[in-house]
């Protein structure tokens, strides 16, 4: 499973290749749609793409947690996780890619 890595300049270059806005214009506009996703997501809302996924922000309590080398007990501090969960339609594709590449 070692493939390339997707960049925000392989996104903009998508979008120059497909919709024919100038390289400039394609990188601002990555920028902003990623922008707004992160503000919406620090803000606490859930950002949709359909046919895509959901990202959530899911807040965790404080709990204990072991350092797995000495056994310590260790104190977790209460935060924000990043979630993702995606769509029955990217599920659907990942695994006809996966059962295609079998045969």
């Amino acid at each position: 499973m070692a493939g390339k890595t997707l960049t925000r300049a392989d996104l903009s270059e998508a979008v120059y290749q497909q919709v024919g806005l100038s390289r400039a214009e394609s990188s601002d506009l990555v920028e902003r749609v990623l922008d707004l996703m992160s503000d919406s997501l620090v803000a606490g809302k859930s950002v949709k793409l359909s046919s895509f996924g959901s990202f959530l922000v899911r807040s965790k309590n404080e709990r204990i947690g072991r350092n797995p080398k000495t056994g310590e007990e260790v104190p977790i501090l209460p935060r924000r996780v990043l979630v993702f969960k995606p769509s029955n339609v990217l599920k659907s594709k990942i695994n006809d890619k996966m059962l295609s590449a079998k045969k």
